[in-house]
């Protein structure tokens, strides 16, 4: 039996907030997450999963696979970036070889000894390409996606949802409930799984991109949904939503208002109106009513995002919000382009607040205080037990290990320590 095993690298740290509390292989995009979409192409294959060490005892509560173990395949390994985009066969046969991308390390195949000598450390410092000069041969890989930042996944999204829907569903196969009334453009294109209901007057237009819903899923009166697009597992769509194409709503979601080029990674809500555009919005986060976000600048100039301690100009004319895990709004709360709100953030009031606000903070406009850890994980408590979830201790300990991480983002922008 072959072995994959699937690492991050120190590109993680472009794609933060977003993973803060999860592996790169982690995020969302198309249908499923990356790492189904690498661990789909080797259905017959152990896996084993590199990740920052202090993720690693959240990471053994959401699988079976084998973490930050050292590798030992009979047959050798492939060991896979957890940033790329999979969407064909690595060889898994053949002689070692190691396939690079510029000067990121998208993949290595590696025989039994070579194996053994890579850790996950290895590869968070960047050490693995040099451990591996002169030993085995590198070669060029210029088909596969390398997502550096979190915008690249989001202008990706409608194009991987419709490869997605071509791997995991049955074309124009209905086996949830649909009521008279429900309108379809170009049934093929769409699935709709065991459990899911429809209600009258909804629009369901796949002329231009698949749609797949999934089981459990409630599409109120009035919907329209365009594709490309994805309603994951037991999530709603509210009345009236209006769900443009290129736009994912992952698990246990409730989502209405305007949505257009949008991420949700799950247990997430936006339930009433407002707009959200290529936006990406992590988990256990709550959109207030007419919360908007902009993702066009007044001049049509490319966006300039906050990344890593530094400004970065994505190229981009569209780019919208970007909101870590457990975050929340107020209503009638707006967003500039291009703004990236951290983990455990509190946003309320009408003005805009500044376009980086780091993590752990609470607070309205350019005054924050902070958002003391045990106070954010009460809230967490409280919010996952309405969906009957446990928060178990490693999350715990994760959000106070993310608390002390990220102090020096809130010294430097002055947030007042109370």
């Amino acid at each position: 039996m072959k072995m994959i095993c699937i690492f991050e690298d120190g590109g993680y740290a472009d794609l933060l907030p977003l993973v803060y509390m999860r592996p790169v292989y982690e995020l969302r995009c198309g249908i499923d997450l990356l790492r189904d979409k690498i661990i789909r192409k080797y259905p017959a294959s152990k896996v084993n999963l590199f990740c920052r060490d202090y993720l690693s005892a959240t990471l053994k509560e959401r699988t079976t696979d084998a973490i930050n173990e050292i590798v030992n395949g009979n047959k050798g390994t492939i060991f896979i970036n957890g940033r790329i985009l999979l969407n064909r066969q690595i060889p898994v046969e053949g002689k070692e070889e190691v396939g690079i991308k510029g000067k990121t390390l998208v993949y290595a195949r590696l025989n039994k000894d070579h194996s053994k000598l890579m850790t996950p450390e290895m590869f968070l410092e960047g050490k693995a390409l040099a451990k591996l000069k002169g030993k085995v041969p590198f070669v060029k890989v210029e088909d596969i996606t390398v997502f550096k930042y979190s915008w690249e996944i989001i202008h990706e999204n409608g194009k991987q949802i419709c490869k997605d829907f071509d791997d995991l569903a049955e074309g124009g196969k209905i086996k949830g409930k649909l009521y008279d009334g429900v309108h379809i453009l170009d049934k093929k294109n769409l699935f709709i799984d065991e459990g899911s209901i429809v209600k009258p007057g909804v629009v369901l237009d796949a002329s231009e991109g698949s749609i797949y819903i999934g089981k459990g899923v409630k599409v109120f009166p009035n919907a329209v949904i365009e594709g490309p697009a994805y309603i994951g597992d037991n999530s709603t769509v509210k009345i009236g939503a209006k769900i443009y194409r290129g736009t994912s709503v992952g698990e246990v979601c409730k989502v209405g208002g305007e949505v257009e080029e949008s991420i949700f990674h799950s247990y997430s809500n936006k339930q009433h109106e407002g707009f959200l555009g290529h936006a990406y919005i992590g988990q256990w986060c709550n959109i207030a009513a007419d919360t908007n976000d902009s993702d066009l600048k007044n001049n049509y100039s490319t966006v300039r995002v906050y990344v890593n301690g530094k400004y970065v100009d994505t190229g981009e004319v569209f780019v919208g919000l970007t909101m870590g895990d457990h975050s929340k709004t107020g209503i009638n709360s707006m967003f500039n382009t291009g703004t990236v709100i951290g983990l455990n953030v509190n946003i309320f009031g009408a003005q805009l607040p500044p376009k980086f606000v780091p993590s752990f903070c609470w607070g309205a406009s350019g005054v924050f205080v902070v958002y003391q850890p045990d106070k954010a994980i009460k809230v967490a408590e409280r919010v996952m037990a309405r969906r009957k979830i446990k928060l178990t201790k490693a999350q715990k300990d994760l959000f106070m290990f993310l608390y002390k991480m990220t102090e020096s983002e809130r010294d430097l922008n002055r947030i007042i320590q109370l």
